[in-house]
């Protein structure tokens, strides 16, 4: 644990409490795309299935459970309880082509052969695409509300941080995860042009908009 990895832990809950009060304070899910949820899902239940195996701290189990919970929780807010709300017709991203490559690449690419190391590594491929179908959404609407662009630069944010926390790991402890380099800096780019506008625009109290 170092400053960086908690700080964007924090970030990463910061990012999940707007969500969830977005959609319960306003009793809707507009703007916001269910088929990202679906995929952070997925991400978290992959990853965490060592939850019930594997004890490193009370702290790691507790992200964990909040991480999977939250998500499921999430679904359930936007495909039950305020399914009424929830914007089909634009979130149309094809989330088939993001899982596809990255269970193949986990197949071939995997720092050990195991179910459990296969999952880890597919959960850390796909996280690194899964904003992508929110950032398509708004990319078609045109633009986001104030507090849907904080939910989205929160959990950039997140992602940004655990790369000083990896440069601090390899040079305190001569450690690192290359797969996890890699997708965390694929992530954090496709957040760029969006952190831009976040800084430029909702900052200032106008609208982000993305370009379609």
């Amino acid at each position: 644990m170092n400053i960086f990895r908690l700080a964007g832990d924090l970030s990463h809950l910061l990012a999940i409490i707007i969500l969830l009060l977005k959609i319960w304070k306003t009793r809707s899910c507009a703007g916001i795309s269910g088929k990202s949820q679906i995929l952070f899902a997925i991400v978290y239940l992959s990853r965490y299935l060592d939850l019930f195996t594997t004890y490193i701290s009370l702290y790691n189990t507790f992200m964990k459970v909040v991480f999977i919970g939250s998500s499921l929780g999430t679904l359930y807010l936007m495909y039950i309880k305020f399914r009424a709300t929830y914007d089909h017709n634009h979130d149309s991203f094809r989330i088939e082509f993001l899982l596809v490559p990255c269970v193949i690449l986990a197949l071939l690419i995997n720092h050990d052969f195991t179910v459990l190391e296969v999952l880890w590594t597919f959960s850390i491929y796909l996280e690194s695409v899964a904003i992508l179908p929110q950032l398509f959404l708004v990319s078609k609407t045109g633009e986001a509300e104030s507090i849907t662009s904080h939910y989205l630069f929160a959990l950039g944010s997140y992602r940004a941080l655990y790369i000083f926390n990896w440069i601090y790991r390899y040079a305190a402890e001569s450690h690192y995860d290359l797969i996890a380099i890699v997708a965390g800096i694929v992530q954090t780019i496709l957040y760029c042009d969006f952190f831009y506008l976040y800084i430029t625009k909702v900052l200032k109290g106008k609208k982000l908009q993305l370009p379609a």
